[in-house]
């Protein structure tokens, strides 16, 4: 059989195939916005051009150390300019940024650094107490390069060179390359697994090359933002928001502990206009005292994700002046890989019903090709008629490599050509996925599926319920019921009876908790709440 003329001597080359990769981004906004505002850190501020010239200075230095491609650069710091640095310049020298989570204990960091064999490590000192204990049970020792911002706490050097002293000596003008394969990996982000080790999720440029564009699309995030760091770097790369930000030449205002009277201040005097957060950084903002506050001086744009955010806390939010998107993601699919893309109609809705709507996680971003809920057993599409559940089930581009060496679970994770996301979800008529549970916290009472995302949704409608988690308490009749956790919102007072009653007003009652218990809710770094942990309660009361 002859060959297409379409395929007749018009191969890739030089002139018209070139690697996808986010490292295109900063080199472009250098040369054509050099002297704009990159990075603001306190007093400090690095330009476009600097902050090129600072990861080309840690690609350059980090090569003279003998890193190359396919070597691990671990970084653990809060949202200082280092980690930005450290998003391009890894990746420059051929090598994978591991962000690693800074509220993780010694005994997950020495496995993460041993498992994803890092070469090097950037710390910041406040962080060296854990990360001594940490550096202490490695067989294997990397490179430590201390980080000291002075709007730290500071503490104990571990390495033998400051992090500005490395990259001092690193060439500003290092001549970097585009990855030969937009396949390669760039970065590897560790799960935040509840039980046993987390599995270490890999990326590769491409996928993050199109996630970055993907939020510009799904967010119409303009030229030149003023974006503040409030969701940590080291979560899912921030949500490729580095990467993002460097292409429409945004300014990232670092924030290195999330509260929420530094919020305010910067959204007054820096100019603020876009920040990402999870629910629990949207809660502690409408519940902020009187003296955190200040007025804003213009809308707000916010992007919210992680655990599916209650209508209440959306609708208190706009109503105070913020305009939030709804996304959702997973740190297997490089962040937000949905949007509850919005329509006009929709905003002549009541409050509550609009809320309703936003709390709904959408359709796809542009750059996720696939999205379905499926039954998980036979694959087929559920019905959109937004009462059946099934599984959330994903593919594309920006669906990570897999999990580092760990060929069964990504074996499991992509069986039947789909990424199973182990999340629960009705589909609605128009086409947008509600989610309802995870599949390991769905409450099954009587032989009924009980949603406890449903549950919590009516919790926070009570005026006096701060934050809200319920699980599933083993129960000698009903096989299990609902248990709530409840925080109660400062000089607020409730008893059980009265929150159960409420529920009883607001939805179905076999749905409502049987048992109320009230008090602070154990979280992982980036906001979720480690059922887990509330479910080995439940289960001794």
């Amino acid at each position: 059989m002859s060959k297409s003329p379409f395929e007749t001597d018009l191969d890739k080359n030089a002139a018209n195939y070139v690697a996808l990769s986010p490292l295109s981004f900063i080199e472009r906004t250098a040369a054509v916005y050099p002297d704009r505002p990159a990075i603001v850190h306190g007093n400090r501020l690095i330009t476009w051009s600097e902050a090129y010239g600072r990861a080309r200075r840690l690609a350059s230095a980090l090569q003279q150390r003998g890193i190359g491609k396919n070597d691990t650069v671990a970084v653990m710091a809060p949202n200082v300019p280092a980690i930005y640095d450290a998003h391009f310049g890894v990746a420059m020298a051929g090598g994978v940024l591991n962000a690693l989570n800074t509220r993780l204990d010694a005994a997950t960091i020495a496995f993460i650094l041993e498992h994803g064999e890092a070469k090097v490590l950037i710390t910041d000192t406040e962080l060296s107490p854990t990360v001594k204990e940490a550096l202490a049970t490695c067989d294997t020792k990397p490179l430590v390069i201390d980080v000291e911002d002075g709007l730290g706490a500071g503490g104990e050097r571990l390495g033998e060179i400051e992090y500005e002293d490395f990259i001092a000596a690193g060439d500003p003008g290092f001549d970097w390359s585009l990855p030969g394969d937009e396949w390669d990996a760039i970065s590897l982000c560790y799960t935040s697994g509840t039980t046993g080790n987390p599995k270490g999720v890999v990326y590769h440029h491409r996928g993050a090359y199109l996630l970055a564009l993907g939020n510009i699309m799904a967010w119409d995030l303009p030229q030149h933002p003023t974006y503040l760091w409030t969701l940590p770097m080291f979560h899912a790369n921030g949500w490729c928001f580095p990467w993002s930000l460097a292409a429409r030449a945004g300014t990232s205002v670092c924030l290195r502990q999330v509260e929420p009277a530094e919020i305010f201040r910067a959204i007054d005097e820096e100019g603020v206009d876009h920040f990402c957060g999870a629910p629990v950084v949207l809660n502690m903002i409408i519940n902020a005292k009187e003296e955190e506050r200040r007025p804003l001086p213009r809308t707000v744009e916010v992007m919210t994700a992680a655990a599916p955010p209650p209508p209440a806390v959306i609708q208190r939010m706009e109503a105070d002046g913020f305009h939030i998107t709804h996304v959702y993601g997973l740190t297997e699919c490089y962040g937000p890989a949905v949007v509850c893309s919005w329509h006009e109609e929709w905003n002549d809705l009541p409050p509550d019903e609009r809320a309703e709507k936003k709390a709904r996680q959408g359709v796809p971003y542009h750059v996720l090709e696939d999205l379905m809920v499926a039954d998980p057993t036979t694959m087929e599409p559920i019905a959109k008629d937004a009462e059946t559940m099934g599984e959330v089930m994903m593919r594309g581009n920006v669906v990570m490599k897999g999990y580092l060496k760990n060929a069964q679970a990504t074996e499991e994770a992509f069986e039947d050509g789909w990424f199973r996301t182990g999340d629960l979800g009705v589909w609605h008529p128009d086409g947008y996925i509600d989610l309802k549970d995870r599949s390991k916290d769905v409450v099954i009472s009587g032989g009924e599926n009980i949603s406890t995302i449903e549950v919590e949704q009516t919790l926070y409608k009570h005026s006096a319920v701060l934050e809200a988690a319920v699980v599933a308490k083993p129960d000698d009749h009903w096989g299990e019921t609902p248990c709530a956790f409840v925080t109660l919102k400062e000089g607020a007072e409730a008893t059980a009876e009265e929150i159960i009653a409420f529920c009883r007003d607001n939805m179905a009652h076999y749905k409502c908790p049987k048992t109320v218990v009230f008090g602070g809710l154990p979280k992982t770094s980036t906001g979720k709440v480690q059922k887990f942990i509330l479910r080995d309660q439940a289960k001794e009361l």
